[in-house]
């Protein structure tokens, strides 16, 4: 297979969304290694800047660290814009014969992305083929602490897009 049948970010027809599949996917093909890592993350910020976070595994598991956490952390170390769209793209290992494909956030991430951008949306996959979602959505109860004022999502959530479907508010 070429590399260009492989990108999933050719099956998203939001600009967007395709900035940042194709992000998130470049980094992950460029830096694979078996047991290192596996997924590159990609988040766009309100000014239209996309930051770049590789999954970092660990020999003690708890240790490993999620490629949209250090998504996160680039994000927040360069701007404080709010932060609007992410997508993660997970590199098959050699022994898999299936492509890149697009992950959602694991459920820590989610809580994680959520205490920080509670108005983000998110690429996944879909058998229809790639769509934004609110990442509220995939976390519909999520935990509320008292660390903390608790950040409520400022406008409707974003919808669609990727594959032709509305974005919320058009």
């Amino acid at each position: 297979m070429t590399t260009h049948r492989l990108d999933p970010s050719l099956e998203c027809a939001d600009e967007d969304g395709r900035r940042v599949v194709a992000s998130a996917f470049r980094l992950i093909s460029a830096r694979y290694v078996l047991a290192r890592h596996q997924i590159g993350a990609a988040i766009l910020d309100a000014h239209g800047t996309i930051h770049l976070g590789l999954h970092l595994d660990a020999m003690v598991g708890r240790a490993a660290v999620c490629a949209e956490a250090v998504a996160l952390g680039v994000a927040r170390m360069s701007t404080a814009a709010p932060l609007i769209l992410a997508a993660a793209v997970r590199h098959p290992k050699p022994d898999e014969r299936t492509p890149p494909r697009l992950v959602p956030p694991c459920g820590l991430c989610r809580e994680l992305l959520l205490d920080h951008a509670p108005d983000l949306a998110v690429v996944i996959g879909a058998p229809e083929g790639p769509r934004i979602t609110a990442l509220s959505h995939l976390l519909p109860h999520k935990y509320i602490g008292t660390k903390w004022a608790v950040p409520q999502p400022s406008s409707p959530a974003r919808e669609g897009g990727c594959h032709g479907l509305p974005h919320a508010g058009t």
